[in-house]
């Protein structure tokens, strides 16, 4: 039973040492629990077992194999022999308020967060963006505190809200790395490449890169084999990601076939949009990496056999014959130039695409080129693109006069008319505002006096009634005949 009631103790103890709401009930608990039972009963067996601080020189003896006589008798005493029982419980409790004030204190500056974090539990349905900041202030604030303990129980109870973000398996691996715990970092990693975010390419890219930074060739070669024929086949930055390790490890023909089979692969496609961009980048790479300016040129020119015109493929060309060497194949280009901007029914290029690759079409010629072709060039971007321009901003300069005209006519009727206190007193211009007297407001308005009234008998003119009973006497006497008689008078 004595190591249950330890057992209890320990537990107190590591609660005290959290953070948390309920820390006051939880030391009260533990002074009323510590109080009611023996200090021998709380201790645990380390605690007891413990040497006394005072004996060096037993400890010396016995690290030489010299065995003191009363060494186990020794280690059976308290630490500190000369207190008593209430001494040695209140500095037991005393080392234990100390933990649980640091922990309130603790509590007090990570409450913000923590009453922010508003579902710490995993949820498909994705996070707002005041959620996830506010996770990453909280581990900016527990990264800064220098306890890897914390930082990592932090990072795993962000990471059962955040699991299916990539940028926060990406900062703990970063951060374990920092640390010097390979060991968690490579955890992480695993977890999230395997389980959390396996379908996600940015998190195989990241695990490419880290395993190359740490000496490990074979599982970032492996992580971009998954990307190309699982994850993202055909991503355009996980080729261009591998392409560059493998030149960076010096193996110049493994690049060039990384991108030939990519190039394969993506002709197969009907329509491939990363096809143009891929061949661009298959020649800009070839000239920066070799210095072979007419194998790009000939990747580019073998291009426009196998995809239809576009501005970045026709852009890569235009670049890579302004730093080739002299003669330019101005004609060449400008066909080519002239073939893409030229408004056709089957053209898949924009308005905006066509125009922007004739302006970068006239800043090639305004260096290389002579003056017929810069003519040339200039009045066929202004054939196709002024007139356009003009009418787009005709209208503009017109919904902009409409919608100025109507405000200074809004502004104008205003000024002009006057306010209705104005017309009413512009009305009655002699009027004047009639003068109270003083007092009149706050005399009471009382009732006249109650006066006896005197009856009056009204006086009736001689022969009024006669004059007046007359004509109601022969009407009465009228309708009676006509009754009487069954006639019935329609007037």
């Amino acid at each position: 039973m004595h190591s249950e009631w330890a057992r209890v103790a320990s537990i107190y103890t590591r609660i005290l040492e959290i953070p948390n709401k309920r820390l006051d009930d939880y030391f009260n608990r533990f002074k009323e629990f510590a109080a009611s039972r023996p200090l021998l009963e709380l201790r645990s067996a380390e605690e007891t077992s413990a040497p006394p601080s005072g004996h060096s020189e037993n400890g010396s003896q016995a690290s030489e194999g010299v065995v003191h006589p009363n060494e186990q008798e020794d280690s059976s005493k308290p630490v500190n022999a000369g207190l008593t029982e209430a001494e040695e419980l209140e500095k037991y409790i005393a080392l234990r308020e100390e933990m649980y004030k640091k922990a309130k204190e603790f509590d007090s500056k990570i409450s913000d967060f923590e009453n922010a974090i508003r579902r710490p539990y995993f949820h498909v349905r994705p996070l707002n963006v005041a959620e996830l900041e506010n996770w990453h202030n909280y581990l900016d604030f527990i990264e800064g505190q220098d306890d890897l303990n914390k930082v990592v129980k932090l990072y795993e109870r962000c990471l059962i809200a955040c699991a299916n973000y990539p940028e926060y398996w990406t900062r703990y691996v970063l951060c374990m790395e920092a640390c010097g715990s390979m060991d968690i970092a490579d955890n992480a990693l695993v977890r999230a490449t395997q389980v959390f975010v396996k379908r996600q390419p940015d998190i195989h890219l990241f695990a490419a890169r880290f395993r190359e930074q740490n000496a490990d060739i074979p599982g970032a070669r492996a992580a971009y084999e998954r990307v190309h024929t699982e994850i993202a086949p055909g991503l355009l930055e996980a080729i261009i990601k591998h392409a560059n390790m493998e030149y960076r490890l010096g193996n110049l023909e493994t690049t060039f076939s990384l991108y030939e089979q990519a190039i394969a692969i993506e002709k197969g496609k009907d329509q491939s949009q990363v096809l143009p961009m891929l061949y661009a980048q298959y020649s800009r790479f070839v000239y920066l990496a070799s210095g072979n300016a007419e194998k790009a040129r000939e990747i580019l020119v073998t291009a426009l056999d196998h995809v239809p015109f576009s501005k970045p493929l026709l852009e890569a060309l235009i670049h890579l014959e302004s730093i080739m060497s002299l003669p330019k194949r101005i004609d060449y280009l400008d066909s080519l130039v002239d073939k893409f901007i030229a408004p056709s029914s089957d053209s898949t290029a924009s308005p905006v695409e066509r125009e922007e690759l004739s302006c970068i079409f006239l800043e090639f010629l305004s260096v290389f080129g002579d003056v017929q072709s810069i003519k040339k060039a200039e009045d066929r971007h202004a054939k196709l693109f002024l007139p356009h321009r003009s009418k787009s901003e005709l209208k503009k300069r017109h919904a902009e006069d409409y919608l100025s005209s109507d405000k200074s006519k809004v502004a104008k009727s205003y000024t002009d008319s006057a306010s209705p206190a104005q017309s009413v007193m512009g009305a009655y211009p002699n009027a004047q505002q009639t003068q109270w007297p003083a007092g009149y407001g706050v005399q009471p308005q009382g009732w006249p006096p109650a006066t006896q009234a005197q009856p009056q008998v009204q006086q009736w003119g001689p022969g009024y009634t006669q004059v007046s009973f007359l004509p109601f006497v022969l009407g009465v006497s009228i309708c009676h005949t006509f009754l009487t008689a069954g006639i019935i008078l329609v007037i």
